[in-house]
């Protein structure tokens, strides 16, 4: 009898065991599964630029120190490869949010850009983009949260422990763009 509870108890453990390093698994998967969406919504960002540049092109031929601010923007996100640490890629992302904000302003200054349909369709596009960027950051920062938990928590810290799960590093926005704009009239 006393060895049925002892076979008992080694499944029970084991079957937690399992458990708990499948779900540890799984989780690490969501956050590479997470990330793996906000680089689609970034690469679908990257390639739609090239129209958009060429679009203002036509309209502000001289407005050329913004338009290379933002090729370099994009050269710089293009460079940013899967090797680099996601950090980087943020970094180049960020610096390419900036400088797409100043062709939309190029639209206010210009009314014949702004009314051009190709740029207005550019416009939508990457907006629509942005948002979804913007999305899956979130949804990325939530998956993060749940792994880390798992992995900082009792009992299933223990598994991490084991097998090298390591806590992940949440998506955060510079210092400077934290900072309440103002707004002058």
């Amino acid at each position: 009898m006393l060895i049925l509870i002892i076979i008992a108890i080694i499944v029970v453990l084991a079957l937690i065991y399992f458990g708990l390093y499948n779900g540890l698994v799984k989780k690490r998967n969501r956050v590479d599964e997470t990330w793996a969406q906000i680089d689609v919504q970034l690469k679908r960002r990257y390639d739609l630029i090239p129209n958009l540049v060429e679009t203002v092109k036509g309209y502000a031929s001289h407005e050329k120190e913004t338009l290379t601010k933002v090729i370099e923007a994009r050269n710089e996100m293009g460079n940013a490869q899967s090797g680099d640490s996601r950090q980087e890629q943020l970094d180049a992302d960020n610096k390419l949010s900036g400088a797409l904000r100043s062709i939309f302003a190029l639209g206010e200054a210009y009314p014949d850009l702004k009314a051009n349909q190709s740029f207005i369709e550019l416009q939508h596009e990457l907006s629509s983009t942005e948002n979804k960027v913007a999305y899956s950051r979130q949804l990325y920062n939530t998956t993060v949260m749940d792994y880390n938990n798992s992995v900082q928590s009792v009992p299933s810290n223990i598994v991490a422990k084991m097998h090298n799960f390591s806590v992940r590093e949440m998506l955060s926005i510079p210092t400077e763009e934290r900072e309440t704009p103002k707004v002058q009239f």
